[in-house]
């Protein structure tokens, strides 16, 4: 299943790491699930997008269940919703915490802090600057001058302080979650864009390793060319990477950025594969991605280094768009699984990749990505002929959109199919998480308890025992 833990129910609007995500996995295992996909996990920007993070290391502290940090007696039940709630759960931890629980804060700073403290320095100098990207910042803080941020750092000690708090609450509430859906059969499935948000802490605090101009600001910036989604291409504008000075320090970056991602889920996807092996290059004045061009960057090295570092990994290639022989034959290299989008399988002929008669053993099939519209939606925005095709293909099944394409995606001989709760709960293009090339409305969408229907688990559960996802 594939579901955000920002769309899950939860006070004020925001999901939690909570009740309702132990629900939630209570959820799939008795749907017959056994593995849960997230969006990446760190803070966002105002837009709420998790592939414009503040941090590649950071977790989202808006995540943060208030009702667990009430029975731990961290905080009144009487706050929950109050903005200053984490303040409060701080002065409720020094005042009540057992001297194992202050001991296991000391810990989490110390093995983190390779990345926490650096984070928490750039939380809290953006705090006091109104938010404004560190390119804006004073000269002395935005070059990392150490008299500067020795001075900051005295005067916004609080600040600091709870910043590291929170990220403790975070992570502390993410591995119990972890230990609790390891508990019910369930594996966690993360996700590692490519690319870096411009105004984040790592940007800020790694300058030499990302293309960027004496003022802080992009030379070039990361997106892709005109494709399925976009005429005019999508131009994400991060900053690109000095891939030499990475592969230089033997792409010591690169180990943390995935040794932090190890920490938190069982199998990774690495977005935009395709940038591993070329990126699309487009310079910072233009304003689309249509006058771009592609470059070499040094993913076969990486992956070795990775290998050498961790062995086997848990990944799986997003190889979606325009892949060209070189990026396929570096995935094989690798055996990293590729994706299978039944969305996309549906135009073209019988060659179609995406066509479940084509799929292979070793790829994830998905009816449809974080990216796509549901797949309800997908259907009726289908011309008349375009409908029948799709029935046509899955033998006009008697049952209603979108369970013929799920039934498909449970069918395939891909070892994982993952499908959106969005399409789980046959809901419509109103539902839809992101679409790409939009900057608003976007990463938004709750459900709701009462959209789940009581006999969805034994329909569901019933599917995958037939199609042999489940044990016999």
């Amino acid at each position: 299943m594939l579901l955000h833990p920002t769309s899950l129910p939860g006070i004020a609007g925001q999901g939690s790491l909570g009740p309702a995500a132990r629900r939630f996995v209570d959820l799939l295992e008795t749907c017959g699930f056994s593995v849960w996909q997230t969006l990446p996990l760190g803070p966002t920007h105002s837009d709420w997008s998790p592939y414009q993070c503040l941090s590649v290391h950071a977790g989202n502290t808006r995540l943060v269940s208030r009702e667990d940090l009430v029975s731990r007696g961290w905080l009144d039940a009487s706050a929950l919703a109050s903005g200053d709630s984490l303040q409060q759960a701080r002065a409720g931890f020094d005042r009540e915490a057992d001297p194992a629980e202050k001991q296991a804060f000391a810990d989490f700073r110390e093995q983190h802090a390779g990345w926490l403290d650096n984070y928490a320095l750039y939380q809290a100098i953006r705090l006091v600057h109104d938010h404004k990207p560190w390119p804006d910042w004073p000269a002395p803080l935005r070059n990392r001058h150490t008299p500067a941020l020795a001075r900051f750092r005295k005067s916004c000690t609080d600040s600091i302080e709870q910043i590291c708090f929170e990220e403790f609450l975070f992570f502390t509430q993410w591995h119990a979650l972890r230990d609790y859906a390891h508990q019910h059969g369930v594996l966690l499935f993360g996700d590692i864009p490519i690319f870096v948000a411009h105004d984040s802490a790592d940007v800020w605090s790694n300058r030499e390793l990302f293309s960027t101009d004496d003022q802080g600001n992009p030379d070039v910036v990361a997106g892709v060319p005109p494709d399925y989604f976009s005429e005019t291409g999508q131009r994400w504008g991060n900053p690109l990477y000095r891939w030499d000075r990475l592969a230089a320090d033997d792409f010591n970056w690169w180990l943390e950025r995935v040794r932090s991602q190890l920490e938190l889920f069982d199998i990774i996807r690495l977005d935009h594969f395709r940038g591993f092996q070329q990126y699309w290059e487009i310079p910072a004045q233009e304003e689309t991605a249509i006058n771009g061009h592609w470059v070499d960057a040094p993913g076969a090295a990486l992956f070795e280094r990775l290998a050498a570092e961790f062995g086997e990994l848990p990944l799986v290639a997003e190889d979606l768009g325009t892949i060209t022989p070189e990026v396929e034959a570096m995935r094989l290299r690798f055996g990293l699984p590729g994706m299978k989008i039944l969305q996309f399988a549906f135009d073209g002929g019988p060659d179609n990749q995406y066509l479940p008669h084509n799929h292979e053993p070793h790829s994830v099939v998905y009816t449809g990505t974080h990216d796509n519209d549901t797949t309800l939606g997908w259907y009726e925005a289908r011309d008349r002929d375009g409908k029948q095709d799709v029935l046509d293909y899955l033998g006009n099944p008697p049952d209603p959109m979108p369970w013929p394409v799920i039934r498909a995606a449970f069918a395939s001989v891909a070892r994982l199919a993952i499908v959106p709760f969005q399409d789980i709960l046959a809901l419509g293009s109103e539902h839809r998480m992101n679409t790409p090339g939009t900057t608003k409305g976007n990463w938004q969408w709750q459900f709701d308890w009462q959209e789940v229907p009581g006999d969805l688990p034994a329909h569901v559960h019933g599917m995958l025992y037939r199609y042999a996802r489940i044990p016999v």
